[in-house]
């Protein structure tokens, strides 16, 4: 028995260990999901798809790492989510062997955004902790109307026009590329970066999830110009990482519906699930 990081040579392997793992996938997901973690560069310290578990040098099991710098009170934080954990069951017994070296590196803050329910204990005896309890479903053409905003497509010739830093520009745009919707706010005040993941629930009702904005303040004071904008891309409500219903907006607040855990340095923030597994491969 071997663990070692997956290399390029191996996605073949990997996809196909997905695929008995995860049966309600098909190949087309996984082979967007990796594609896009190939071409995307991981933090030096980190791997660059995460790590296999190898019998005789057969790929036996996987789970990815997704992991990215991110700004943390003025300096920067190397954060990394786990993702599409599985191990074929005769060798389920290495699995924590697995998932203690996806998770050793010192300095770095770990996530887990999709746990499913009947691993939430596991994933507390392995230090990890809650930090959204649940999600809140907003309809934010029900507020008051901003006159003042003007919401431009970040990847249109007057997106990448707009003043902003360089990391939330390059931000939207790698987001645009893995099919979100990628859009600036912009006032008198100044300009505000939103990310939505379009999504369908129950098979039927679209919906945008909230990938990323500099804080939940932001969204509520623009919910309206970006409840047009998605409606006319036909998403009704928006989807929000919450620890209960978010004053200012109208909507539902749905309890334990896919919390989201953490171990490490720091305590991750509400609205950014940028560069994680949600826009990179999907929930």
């Amino acid at each position: 028995m071997h663990i070692r990081q997956i290399t390029d040579d191996d996605i073949g392997g990997v996809i196909e260990l997905l695929l008995v793992g995860f049966p309600a996938r098909n190949r087309a997901y996984w082979e967007r999901g990796l594609e896009h973690l190939a071409t995307r560069s991981a933090p030096a310290e980190m791997p660059k798809y995460g790590y296999a578990l190898t019998a005789d040098r057969e790929l036996v099991g996987v789970i990815l790492l997704i992991s990215s710098r991110v700004p943390v009170d003025g300096r920067w934080a190397v954060r990394s989510n786990l993702s599409s954990w599985f191990v074929k069951s005769n060798f389920r017994s290495h699995s924590t062997l697995l998932i203690k070296r996806a998770i050793s590196a010192p300095d770095v803050t770990y996530l887990n955004i999709s746990p499913a329910r009947h691993t939430w204990p596991t994933i507390e005896a392995q230090g990890f902790s809650r930090y959204t309890d649940g999600q809140f479903v907003a309809l934010p053409l029900a507020r008051a109307p901003d006159s003042k905003t003007t919401i431009i497509e970040a990847t249109s010739e007057l997106g990448l026009s707009v003043e902003t830093p360089t990391f939330e520009r390059q931000l939207l745009l790698d987001h645009a590329k893995y099919g979100c919707i990628s859009v600036w706010c912009c006032t008198p005040d100044g300009n505000y970066p939103f990310v939505f993941l379009p999504r369908v629930v129950k098979r039927i009702v679209p919906c945008a999830q909230l990938i990323y904005c500099r804080n939940l303040e932001d969204y509520v004071r623009f919910a309206r110009p970006l409840g047009w904008y998605l409606a006319a891309r036909r998403s009704l409500f928006t989807i929000i990482d919450s620890n209960g219903p978010i004053r200012g907006l109208n909507g539902i607040y749905f309890p334990n519906s896919s919390p989201k855990y953490f171990k490490g340095l720091f305590r991750p923030r509400l609205g950014d699930l940028a560069y994680t597994e949600a826009p990179l491969i999907g929930l």
